[in-house]
């Protein structure tokens, strides 16, 4: 008779015939009838299988463990936040629309959060890109006792506000960030160069070129080229980015389109 394949067990039966055949191999009995006899080659057959087969015997156990928890975004997106910032959310996103209330409600329930959970209601309102409820949270933010100036802080809800096409706002927050003596990264800077690009202000998006010029952080590839894509309408400003890149690179190549595609003169 055939030894049946032991990927065909339940996956937690194989922990208890691992065990099961250790000990029947360990204390083996010194004289057996012919039904122990063939139980126990059957399981040596099997512990020298599960042997050969650990790494995917192991894999096939993970795989089919399950710990209870969601799966996917939902997870990842909320497993920070308690019920009460929850709450705290969806009052904000029910009030938004009437200043008024919103106040009263910032007053009355933001300001008696943790720190944490302010910290997960701000980061939340940023992920739903409810970007003037998270400007919001972030100035009751600033004047908590506990405060202090983090780049990070500044580097999420300044790219959310330039992703969300509110330049204003974001540059009300950089020059905050600026105040306070912080330097914003590398993707930072790119983000809010795109924003402006986007915006229809490269005078704006050399102003934080220049910004960056200055900035203790090593420059980066990225912002350059976004810099270069986004002035291909006006060329003395790109050729000047141009100059700037092949020196700061000169390992790295600039593409320049044939200007007939965009219509350059």
């Amino acid at each position: 008779m055939a030894v049946r394949s032991v990927s065909k067990f339940p996956p937690l039966f194989l922990p208890i015939l691992r065990s099961f055949i250790l000990k029947s191999t360990d204390a083996a009995p010194f004289s057996l009838s012919p039904s122990q006899a063939y139980v126990l080659a059957v399981s040596q057959e099997s512990l020298k299988h599960l042997r050969n087969h650990d790494e995917l015997f192991l894999g096939f156990a993970m795989r089919c463990y399950h710990d209870g928890r969601p799966r996917g975004p939902l997870w990842r997106g909320k497993k920070l936040i308690g019920k009460e910032a929850l709450f705290i959310i969806s009052g904000l996103k029910r009030f938004k629309d009437d200043e008024g209330q919103l106040d009263k409600f910032v007053k009355s329930h933001v300001s008696r959060l943790l720190k944490m959970d302010m910290v997960a209601v701000l980061c939340e309102l940023e992920r739903q890109e409810e970007v003037i409820l998270a400007l919001k949270i972030f100035r009751v933010i600033q004047k908590e006792n506990w405060y202090k100036p983090d780049v990070y802080l500044y580097k999420d809800l300044i790219i959310a506000l330039a992703r969300s096409k509110r330049m204003e706002d974001a540059m009300q927050i950089w020059e905050c960030m600026r105040r306070e003596d912080l330097f914003p990264d590398s993707q930072t800077y790119t983000e809010v160069i795109r924003g402006f690009l986007r915006y229809g202000s490269p005078a704006d998006a050399m102003n934080i070129y220049e910004d960056m010029k200055n900035s203790p952080e090593p420059p980066e590839e990225l912002p350059y080229r976004v810099l270069l894509k986004g002035l291909l309408p006006h060329p003395l400003l790109r050729n000047r980015i141009k100059q700037d890149f092949e020196e700061m690179f000169p390992d790295r190549h600039v593409y320049d389109p044939p200007e007939e595609i965009f219509g350059l003169r």
